[in-house]
């Protein structure tokens, strides 16, 4: 695992990479997976669902570029989620992640992280992402770059939600909780304004989160 993770490292340090990142406010969010948390949806979960309706959006961002000339735009929508095991790491899929009602997408995910524990995964459940979550949130992590993984568009890196003072349009001061995203992407496909777009439409999803179960 040691050595194909190294492999996929040194390849993507060939790729012109960039990176964005965005603040989110996040209270609608917690207040949601509050209620949701019972019926077993995981905030990795709400993540993975809000990144694929935004990229339902904005497909050039789902978009790949696996050998420096072909680019292809992806049917499907096809969401890795980065997994520590031991001795590694690992990136399960969550196929059609924008088509999957959000409890039946929970259901799967906790399938695949129990079966990427016992080392049970089948290469077809984790060889063909399109776009890929990484959330060190848990862990108090604020702020973290990812590394673009080759073949694919854009790595989404999600920090832990903290409260922060914020200042709305009138000048007034309130405290609310608040995520950095980060999003690296691959410059030969997506450009800044293509990102910002789908930046934008993520946080709106991650602000409004009953669109989430629709």
């Amino acid at each position: 695992m040691s050595k194909a993770v190294s492999k996929n490292m040194v390849e993507s340090l060939s790729i012109a990479a960039f990176r964005v990142g965005y603040p989110v406010v996040t209270d609608a969010l917690d207040a949601f997976h509050d209620k949701v948390k019972p019926k077993g949806v995981t905030m990795t979960a709400l993540f993975a669902k809000a990144a694929a309706m935004a990229l339902a959006q904005h497909p050039v961002v789902n978009a790949s570029c696996k050998d420096g000339k072909s680019f292809t735009f992806n049917s499907n929508i096809n969401i890795a989620v980065a997994v520590a095991i031991n001795g590694g790491l690992i990136t399960p899929l969550l196929q059609d992640a924008d088509k999957l009602d959000l409890y039946l997408l929970s259901k799967k995910w906790k399938e695949l992280v129990e079966k990427a524990r016992a080392k049970q995964l089948q290469p077809r459940e984790y060889n063909s992402g399109t776009f890929t979550v990484s959330d060190l949130g848990m862990f108090g992590v604020d702020r973290f770059d990812a590394i673009l993984p080759p073949g694919h568009g854009a790595i989404m890196a999600v920090g832990a939600s903290n409260p922060t003072v914020l200042a709305d349009k009138d000048g007034f001061f309130s405290v609310k909780n608040k995520m950095l995203v980060n999003v690296t992407a691959d410059h030969r496909i997506v450009y800044g304004a293509d990102l910002a777009a789908f930046l934008q439409t993520f946080a709106r999803i991650v602000e409004n989160p009953e669109s989430l179960t629709l």
